[in-house]
């Protein structure tokens, strides 16, 4: 009797759901959508399938909401966005789904603890994975005749516009061409951020299953599949939780001053002991450069991100600058969570460049000679080559380094496109890589390269898009001259369409390879000119792009005719720094050289996961950690 009421509970459940929702699918068919054709909704079902292998009902419940944005509100009929308040359901048990809604105070009226709340003149699109076996007979033959895509094994998304009358039933419609498309590029947008919501452990009662999250917000670029696009291949689409969240710059905007909320210094200085592995790379007070031992150093206790041998200079230095950038520091500090790459699977800080190498068996070996000083005294660009691509990534096993070959199934209708990137977990999911593969500490310079030519520069994204050619002048390469195996990635990742040179132009080019050009791949070519920018380029053909990665621009005084050289062009620049400190300081250096900030600064999805170890400082610091941009 048991057996036989379990069964019955669970076929009731299945068929009518429990817990937040409104219940099964209405009967609606997308191929009664008027104008609506089987290739649009080929790859709908093919994005709703990706988001339900990311499992997003695992940790989000319908409390949850998240503000969404698609393009420009001119693109949408009303001049606004049709569906900007999203929840998840289905996390709790009942309709597996998400909700969308024409406001965040419609969410918030329908959503009560248990149930979906039934509020009379709401509109609302929904989204509800169901059983192939309950669905209605228009909608399995939907299927069939068109073989739409899964989600997981037996399950396909429902898609309606639910509305409650006045006496608390429900009425349905067929969204619309235009609802569908937003739906489209939210489901490809929240698969791939989703997973970058970090709990907020110290928010929450314990007892609650709800998980408080940090507020986020996060933009993406998604492709429309041929059948949606409107004369724009790419949009825009920015989630945010909880709705509202806008883009703050976490470094004052000012030249002179840090932010007014960190300006006060502490009462009293205060000290604490720094805690430092013994097999810990050589330290340096911040006031003396003195060498220290970690177990006798101390660092700021307000911060902790500053390093001194002795309490004496810890006085000093508070008295001379680190007053003023107590505050920073410490916000920085406390960001290196979020910079943190969980998705590796080998160590990911490199105090010692030497041990870190050999713990992962590549130690002076191929292009990983130039990842520690054993081989400084060989010139940049000329390290002996010997072999081919296995012994170019120091012999790692198969499935840790990308092979010499194309990406597949990476055809949109039978036609190519450069394939876009949000991160790193979807190159390495491409590329069948395995987690515990290193390559992202190399790869972060040639794909940070193709993420700023696809990603964050509209002109050079376009031209890509048409086929055409790119130039791109690439100022201070040191390291990437032996890194060549590693750029001819980007020519697979353009998938057969458009060119890229790319002209490599710096002091440290050696002399017998200036005015040499390596076609390192069909599609991307490499020219290495010797000297300073602001001097040769009139010799070289005009960018459409400039590039500096990792270029400390506070550091070298022959950055300033480089800098004039790109106010006078005009032309789009993009640079790279390690920590959000030097950030600060390259927003000053350009502002100084009448350069208009037009990209701010944020963290690079290509950056290396592996922590660099500043001598005097713990502040986070990774190499192409954070980009910024100039007349873009």
């Amino acid at each position: 009797m048991d057996l036989h009421l379990k069964n019955l509970f669970d076929r009731f459940q299945e068929q009518f759901g429990s817990g937040p929702g409104l219940g099964p699918g209405s009967g609606t068919c997308l191929m009664k959508v008027e104008g609506i054709s089987s290739n649009f909704i080929k790859p709908l079902f093919k994005a709703s399938a990706a988001l339900y292998r990311t499992e997003p009902w695992r940790r989000l419940r319908p409390g949850h909401l998240f503000g969404v944005r698609v393009g420009k509100d001119s693109d949408w009929s009303g001049k606004k966005q049709p569906f900007p308040c999203s929840q998840f359901i289905g996390g709790d048990g009942g309709d597996i789904g998400f909700y969308m809604f024409r406001s965040e105070n419609d969410a918030k009226k329908m959503t009560g603890l248990r149930e979906t709340i039934r509020v009379p003149n709401v509109e609302l699109l929904r989204v509800t994975y169901e059983l192939e076996t309950l669905m209605f007979p228009s909608n399995r033959k939907m299927i069939k005749s068109l073989s739409l895509e899964a989600s997981g094994n037996d399950r396909f998304p429902v898609i309606d516009v639910a509305r409650c009358t006045s006496s608390g039933e429900l009425q349905f419609r067929n969204p619309t061409l235009e609802e569908l498309k937003f739906v489209y590029a939210f489901m490809r947008a929240i698969s791939l951020v989703h997973p970058l919501l970090q709990a907020d452990k110290e928010s929450g009662p314990n007892w609650t299953r709800l998980i408080s999250f940090d507020p986020f917000i996060e933009t993406v670029d998604i492709q429309w599949p041929s059948e949606m696009a409107r004369g724009h291949e790419l949009v825009a689409v920015t989630i945010s939780h909880p709705p509202g969240q806008a883009y703050e710059e976490k470094i004052s905007s000012t030249t002179s001053s840090t932010p007014t909320k960190y300006a006060e210094p502490p009462d009293e200085v205060t000290f604490m002991d720094i805690r430092v592995n013994s097999n810990s790379s050589s330290i340096h007070c911040a006031m003396c450069e003195k060498e220290v031992h970690g177990d006798q150093s101390l660092c700021c206790g307000r911060c902790r991100a500053v390093v001194y041998c002795t309490s004496l200079c810890q006085k000093q230095h508070w008295k001379e600058s680190h007053k003023s950038m107590c505050g920073l520091y410490k916000a920085m500090m406390e960001r290196e969570e979020e910079l943190v790459m969980k998705i590796f699977m080998f160590p990911c800080s490199a105090a010692q460049p030497c041990k870190w190498l050999e713990s992962l068996g590549i130690h002076q070996k191929g292009m990983w000679r130039r990842k520690c000083s054993c081989y400084s005294h060989c010139p940049f660009g000329l390290l002996p080559v010997k072999g081919g691509l296995w012994d170019s990534w120091g012999g790692l096993d198969d499935e840790e380094y990308p092979g010499d070959l194309p990406f597949h199934n990476q055809l949109r209708d039978g036609i190519s496109s450069p394939i876009l990137l949000s991160g790193w977990s979807e190159y390495y999911n491409l590329r069948s890589l395995s987690l515990s593969s290193p390559v992202a500490d190399i790869l972060s310079h040639p794909l940070t390269v193709y993420h700023i030519l696809t990603a964050l520069s509209i002109n050079t994204k376009n031209l890509l898009l048409k086929g055409k050619e790119v130039i791109l002048h690439y100022l201070g390469p040191e390291g990437e001259m032996d890194w060549m195996p590693a750029f001819s990635e980007i020519s697979h990742l353009l998938n057969g369409l458009g060119n890229i040179q790319i002209i490599m132009v710096g002091p440290e080019v050696p002399t017998n390879l200036s005015g040499t050009t390596s076609g390192i791949s069909s599609r991307v070519r490499v020219n290495l000119v010797r000297g300073v920018y602001q001097e040769e380029a009139t010799y070289l053909p005009s960018p459409h792009v400039i590039v500096a990665l990792n270029c400390a621009l506070d550091r070298y005084s022959s950055w300033g005719g480089a800098l004039d050289l790109i106010k006078a062009i005009g032309v789009p620049a993009f640079f790279t720094e390690q920590s959000e400190i030097l950030c600060a300081n390259a927003k000053q250096v350009l502002r100084g050289a009448g350069l208009h900030i037009t990209h701010p600064v944020t963290p690079n999805p290509f950056r290396s996961p592996v922590k660099n170890h500043d001598s005097s400082t713990n502040l986070p610091s990774y190499s192409n950690g954070f980009v910024l941009g100039v007349n873009a």
